[in-house]
């Protein structure tokens, strides 16, 4: 599928909402304190994220990714200890049926390659999101 089909596609979808429109719709990118990153490396590797999970949902959820967009595609980034704390919320967020993306590092900079940075959820509810992540701090 060529990217004009694919944009076209995800920002005129030809289906019935499932969300409605007064419903809050986000995504969460759970950053991995452990690696010590500096802003602009998170930055690249959330900017990925978002790509990738924006991708990814286009194919296995399209009428979230259709709320998303068409609510301002709210965008939060919570600081998490450690790949092991990220394993967790990827598998309570899989297990409450949440889309989750993983972002592993190439190598090329300040860390080492396969290196897990950064946990994105969603796009889905933000109250549904809010269960798994709410209780982390704010990047």
């Amino acid at each position: 599928m060529g990217i004009k089909s694919f944009l076209h596609r995800i920002t005129a979808p030809k289906f019935e909402r499932f969300i409605h429109r007064d419903q809050s719709v986000k995504m969460v990118f759970v950053i991995n304190q452990e690696l010590k990153m500096g802003k602009g490396k998170i930055a690249a590797q959330v900017g990925h994220g978002a790509v990738k999970a924006t991708l990814k949902s286009g194919e296995v959820r399209p009428e979230l990714l259709d709320a998303w967009l068409s609510t301002g595609q709210k965008k939060i980034c919570v600081k998490a200890d450690d790949a092991n704390v990220l394993k967790r919320i990827e598998q309570q967020a899989e297990k409450d049926g949440v889309l989750t993306t993983t972002i592993h590092d190439a190598g090329h900079t300040q860390i080492p390659a396969g290196s897990l940075t950064v946990l994105v959820l969603g796009p889905d509810e933000e109250s549904k999101l809010d269960t798994i992540t709410g209780q982390l701090k704010l990047l």
